[in-house]
């Protein structure tokens, strides 16, 4: 086990920059935080590259799980607090390699597409609200929030470690959906649209869910093979877009 005990350590000065997108991207790797997190990526064996924690919590992740000496990193209560990006850090850390694909195939199943969300919080409930209702996968657009933000990671609660999540370029996941015979539904806020009500299940379908402030864009909804919305029936005139994924979903699970 490495015992690290300065914040103006090398190491500790890497991993401090990995709050950044482009230190992610450069080193390809990225940080959990918190023991749910890091017991969802022991479960699920993700091949992790090192787990940093105080002794008081190395110690209680230890009691369930057997780590690795070698991929063992116990630092101070002083470097904890400078690793965290929450008020209350829970004293253990994980270092994930970023493994995205280089090309997919979306063959079979129900997918959640996100075209340019920019919300971290609606980006991560919407991956959660996919796991839990048996959804295969989500597609995030290139153009959305960085999958691996750790205010996404914080609200995916570990269903990144559940199902499969790319990001890729929507209009060649669309493409694929459509060639592979999965029917292409977009949320749209214009009642010329289907009703959620009159839509029935179907076995498999890409769903997408645009952005926040304008919705999908022009050429998903030209592409998509049916357009629905859900219906309003107070005075609100919309829906925060992780709640209407939300209903959406659950009602084609």
């Amino acid at each position: 086990m490495i015992e690290i005990n300065s914040v103006n350590n090398p190491t500790i000065k890497s991993l401090r920059k990995l709050e950044q997108k482009k230190y992610r991207k450069k080193t390809q790797t990225y940080l959990v935080e918190g023991f749910h997190l890091v017991e969802e990526a022991l479960k699920s064996h993700e091949n992790y590259l090192y787990v940093l924690g105080t002794a008081e919590a190395l110690k209680k992740l230890d009691a369930s799980y057997k780590l690795k000496d070698d991929k063992v990193i116990q630092i101070t209560d002083a470097i904890a607090q400078h690793l965290s990006s929450t008020k209350n850090s829970q004293d253990i850390f994980m270092v994930l390699p970023i493994n995205q694909p280089k090309s997919f195939s979306f063959e079979y199943g129900k997918w959640v597409v996100l075209d340019n969300l920019t919300d971290p919080g609606n980006v991560g409930t919407i991956i959660r609200t996919a796991d839990a209702a048996g959804f295969d996968g989500v597609v995030l657009s290139e153009e959305s929030v960085d999958l691996y933000n750790p205010k996404v990671q914080r609200s995916m609660q570990g269903s990144q470690f559940h199902i499969q999540i790319i990001q890729n370029p929507i209009l060649e996941a669309i493409s694929s959906f459509k060639e592979n015979g999965l029917p292409v539904y977009v949320s749209i806020l214009d009642k010329t649209a289907k009703s959620l009500n009159n839509c029935a299940p179907v076995p498999q379908l890409a769903l997408v869910i645009g952005n926040e402030a304008h919705g999908a864009s022009k050429e998903i909804i030209e592409t998509a093979d049916k357009k629905i919305y859900i219906p309003i029936k107070g005075k609100a005139e919309s829906l925060n877009a992780a709640v209407a994924a939300g209903i959406m979903i659950y009602h084609f699970s």
